[in-house]
């Protein structure tokens, strides 16, 4: 069964064109497109099924990809967002990532890359290109490696699940613990490691060797 993707963009033919290279993909089909966030926020609660993956703008009219990123993060995080924009600043791929961005591509990535992306978010929940990566190990809150020593046996166990797909009431059942025990964990790392998301605390443990 084919991934299904709904792309926010403003410039329809941008739009046309990606529903054009998708439609060559094996695993993905697009099924719906807007020109803007708000377009996407008053059509997301109708739908009887919602796209695995939202393809995000930034600059856009009404409502903005960072706004719109937000939102999806706070009432719909089994959808993935996917940021392609024309921005290549370290202040919008951070922002973006913050607001839940589990990629972020320029628009003029080849199709080729495009698919890998695709995949890698689909398989392992995020995929960050390796000139995004560096943005993140060099600006996420500054975050250290030897804040490792900071941690607990059961966070270093809980920060290599953060890679995963997995929710936290399977990372709770595979940790023989209790949901509640999991965000535990969740809050004391986010504290201790001065973060704010759980794809910070993804990049984290593969930074740090815990995938």
């Amino acid at each position: 069964m084919k991934k299904t993707i709904a792309i926010v963009d403003d410039h329809t033919l941008i739009a046309q064109a990606l529903k054009g290279i998708i439609s060559n993909f094996n695993n993905f089909e697009v099924i719906f497109e807007c020109e803007n966030g708000k377009e996407l926020i008053t059509k997301i609660p109708t739908l009887k099924s919602l796209p695995d993956i939202v393809m995000l703008d930034i600059s856009m009219p009404e409502m903005n990809g960072f706004d719109t990123a937000l939102w999806l993060n706070e009432n719909y995080t089994e959808i993935k967002i996917m940021a392609l924009s024309m921005q290549n600043d370290e202040q919008s791929v951070i922002k973006m990532i913050r607001n839940g961005a589990k990629s972020y591509l320029l628009k003029n990535t080849h199709p080729r890359d495009l698919e890998i992306a695709l995949n890698k978010v689909t398989e392992e929940g995020f995929y960050y290109p390796e000139w995004v990566s560096k943005i993140i190990y060099t600006n996420i809150n500054g975050t250290a490696s030897s804040s490792v020593s900071k941690l607990t046996e059961r966070e270093k166990e809980f920060l290599k699940y953060t890679i995963t797909e997995m929710n936290y009431k399977e990372i709770a059942e595979l940790m023989c613990c209790s949901p509640r025990t999991v965000e535990s964990y969740r809050d004391n790392l986010f504290e201790k490691l001065g973060l704010k998301t759980r794809v910070g605390l993804a990049v984290y443990a593969m930074r740090n060797g815990f995938s």
